[in-house]
């Protein structure tokens, strides 16, 4: 019963990042190659983000539960380096004849794969093996689901941001607000749960809710700005 709620909570996890790639045209132009290339790119930029929290962040055991804005604000302006990362994901990267539609949903599939393992996998092998049940990882695999919406909506935005020329200039100050919030996404949610006291369920059904809702606004920006200016 331990495996089989260890393989459930997995696939829950890992594979929606396996049936978009299979799904969507990705499969088709052979992206996959440059979604390992974004993918090393965040394990890069998690571990420079990783020493610059170990080296400016001071947070005592007692103050761990706790939420304190000023070491909030720090992990929000630290969290602008992922920003950078996608920045040289999405621009600097040598990508094959790929159009930039499928360039960020490839990054963001990347992207978003990594940062699973990265803060996921670990946890999952040793927690959900347990011999008591625990609905925490299948709210685990949720939230690497909502993670996947809003890393994808993320490129999207970058990729209007960075390559987009001729776009509507009316967009442009609703393309960068939808950004900052993705980018800021850890910090409300910490504001959420610590600071509001509100019990994981209801955090990870915040997040799938507004991921949903981001990856819509991205969406019809999107399309906006691919319209041909008069």
């Amino acid at each position: 019963m331990t495996v089989f709620h260890f393989f459930n909570c997995a696939i829950l996890t890992f594979g929606p990042h396996a049936v978009y790639y299979s799904a969507t045209p990705l499969s088709e132009y052979d992206t996959l190659w440059t979604s390992i290339k974004a993918a090393v790119v965040y394990l890069c930029t998690a571990l420079v983000k990783l020493v610059c929290l170990a080296t400016f962040l001071n947070v005592s055991e007692s103050e761990s539960d706790n939420f304190d804005p000023y070491q909030e604000l720090l992990k929000a302006l630290f969290g602008f380096i992922e920003v950078a990362g996608l920045y040289f994901a999405l621009t600097q990267l040598t990508h094959r004849n790929i159009s930039q539609n499928h360039k960020f949903q490839a990054v963001g599939l990347g992207w978003a794969f990594a940062d699973s393992v990265l803060h996921r996998l670990v946890p999952l092998w040793f927690g959900a093996r347990g011999l008591e049940f625990t609905w925490d990882y299948i709210m685990q695999g949720l939230e690497a689901n909502a993670n996947l919406v809003f890393s994808i909506s993320l490129a999207a935005l970058g990729s209007l941001m960075w390559l987009r020329k001729n776009k509507p200039k009316t967009l442009i100050p609703i393309i960068y607000a939808c950004a900052g919030t993705v980018a800021t996404m850890p910090t409300i949610t910490s504001y959420l749960r610590r600071g509001l006291g509100w019990h994981l369920p209801k955090v990870v059904g915040f997040e799938l809710f507004s991921s949903l809702i981001i990856a819509f606004i991205s969406w019809q920006l999107f399309v906006a700005c691919q319209r041909p200016s008069n």
